[in-house]
């Protein structure tokens, strides 16, 4: 069996079209379309409270598998900005791993879900430390080995931040994989307001507000926002949360400090893969091909996926369940890697 690859990617047209595989990636109607294959994860799904360290509690749900006498290992699944681990894409992955016998474990980040309330300080993409103790008690609390995470998007970025450090604070994460992982924050935020067309800001920016103003009403003492800070876009909305909720000066420090770019995962001491799409209309694909990377980590840009999306048709099923399940299975299986 050999892996498979982004070039083997080649849906029919018109989802050759990255905003269309970008739209439906997240939509309500590849949520109806979907098979029924593609929620098993939720059947006797145990929702659990995680301990992000310092007081944090982070939610998300186990699934033990039912399919091997014993479970291959742990999958740990992040899902993307404004998404939860009941995201389309989180299901439709965690199904096909659950039924490869993989365990799964999907968490959400802080204000993430229904998470609001368990949290006084809000999310921003820095909180780096909270999802590493998170994973470090993922990983005593259910010891499936090997443990591989994948990570879409935000997630992505946070799957590759947080296997640069396991090793270092001693947690058996043993492979990662990011889809359309965010590299230059910097260059993504001016992509999102300069060059991607307008409903992908607007899309974003409804989602934000509505869960700034679920955090709201869970802390009704606490005043996040200014009503005039609210009514801005995406940059100035961003610059007045790390201002005010943050301890960096500036919004460009910010930025900088969830940066994947140049040089920075030469670091890491795991294998690891990076798929995107040169399609990608949210995260530009220069980032990528700027990116040095050490020999184990892999980059795979397809010609086709859009952002996270890369359905395969018109039952809306993805490339990169196939994908995501081949890598995680050649951790304890034979696979013949090719190119």
């Amino acid at each position: 069996m050999s892996l498979p690859y982004g070039k083997d990617f080649r849906p029919p047209w018109p989802l050759r079209n990255g905003h269309i595989q970008t739209m439906l990636s997240s939509s309500g109607v590849r949520r109806v379309l979907l098979p029924r294959a593609a929620k098993t994860v939720l059947q006797g799904a145990e929702p659990v409270v995680v301990d992000g360290g310092g007081g944090v509690r982070l939610t998300g749900a186990y699934t033990a598998q039912k399919t091997r006498s014993q479970a291959r290992g742990l999958a740990v699944l992040f899902h993307g900005w404004e998404g939860s681990v009941d995201s389309t894409y989180v299901l439709q992955t965690g199904s096909r791993l659950l039924a490869d016998g993989w365990d799964i474990f999907r968490l959400n980040f802080r204000d993430h879900g229904d998470s609001h309330g368990l949290n006084e300080a809000l999310f921003h993409s820095c909180r780096i430390d909270e999802v590493i103790h998170a994973l470090g008690d993922i990983a005593q609390r259910w010891p499936a080995r090997p443990i591989a995470l994948a990570g879409f998007s935000l997630g992505g970025n946070f799957a590759l931040r947080a296997a640069l450090q396991t090793s270092r604070v001693g947690i058996p994460l043993s492979y990662v994989l990011a889809v359309c992982p965010i590299i230059d924050p910097g260059e993504g935020l001016f992509s999102l307001e300069e060059t991607a067309p307008w409903f992908y800001q607007a899309y974003f920016m409804r989602k934000w507000r509505h869960s700034l103003q679920a955090k709201q009403k869970a802390f009704p003492q606490h005043q996040y926002f200014e009503m005039s800070e609210l009514n801005q876009h995406l940059r100035g909305l961003t610059e007045a949360m790390v201002l005010r909720h943050t301890d960096f000066p500036s919004l460009q420090q910010y930025l900088d400090g969830y940066s994947v770019a140049g040089d920075a995962l030469l670091a890491m001491q795991i294998p690891a893969t990076i798929l995107t799409a040169r399609d990608d209309p949210v995260i530009p694909v220069d980032a990528f091909e700027k990116l040095e990377l050490p020999p184990n980590v892999e980059l795979d840009i397809a010609d086709f996926g859009g952002h996270c999306g890369f359905i395969r048709g018109y039952g809306m099923t993805s490339f990169t369940d196939d994908y995501i399940a081949a890598r995680f299975n050649a951790l304890v299986d034979e696979v013949v890697p090719t190119t």
